[in-house]
């Protein structure tokens, strides 16, 4: 995969991430600080931002993204989205491509930083349901092509399961089962994420 065709990806990812603003702040203001859309906006606009400013190379473009994601103020996501996107950084090859290894590479390093940053589980309602899901999807992926779809699929469904589940981080943790029945927030904004990643064009 070219740098550019990426840079595309991450484009839509960051576009996906703002149209479901206010989706996102409705979810969270039931059991949260009502502040997931708008942290996920500046997350999502400092991204595209780097996008634009960066160069050709897949380490020089997560660098950039990591670095101004990482310099954001805010909610509790940030960090957690600045682990992640520092550990693709750091596996990301110094060129303008990179083949099927590469980008799994890339994205179970991500992971990995961001296992240890958040500390929750699959069930603990919380980004990691739809993150785990995708990484898994990429790693099975055989192909370039299928990559970001398979990944997009778990995510979505990894999101849509944390309806069943009862809260376990962050403020929504007191409310205990009557969190059962809605959206995590910070699952789904992570399945907008890899859905645009998903979108090529």
């Amino acid at each position: 995969m070219k740098t550019t065709e990426f840079k595309n990806r991450l484009r839509n990812a960051c576009r996906r991430i703002e149209e479901a603003e206010d989706l996102l702040t409705q979810i969270d203001s039931r059991f949260g600080d009502a502040d997931h859309g708008l942290t996920m906006k500046k997350v999502a606009q400092a991204m595209s931002q780097a996008v634009d400013e960066s160069g050709d190379s897949f380490k020089d473009l997560l660098e950039k993204v990591a670095e101004k994601v990482g310099v954001l103020n805010g909610g509790s996501a940030i960090p957690l989205w600045s682990s992640l996107l520092q550990g693709m950084a750091d596996a990301a090859p110094d060129s303008e491509e990179a083949d099927l290894q590469d980008l799994k590479k890339i994205f179970a390093n991500g992971f990995e930083e961001f296992d240890f940053m958040s500390g929750a589980k699959v069930g603990d309602k919380t980004i990691m349901d739809a993150l785990k899901p995708a990484i898994d999807a990429i790693e099975a992926s055989s192909e370039e092509d299928v990559l970001f779809i398979n990944a997009a699929k778990a995510a979505e469904e990894g999101a849509e399961a944390t309806k069943n589940f009862t809260a376990r981080y962050g403020r929504a943790k007191s409310y205990g089962d009557k969190t059962i029945g809605t959206e995590d927030a910070g699952a789904l904004s992570m399945a907008c994420f890899f859905k645009g990643l998903a979108e090529k064009e």
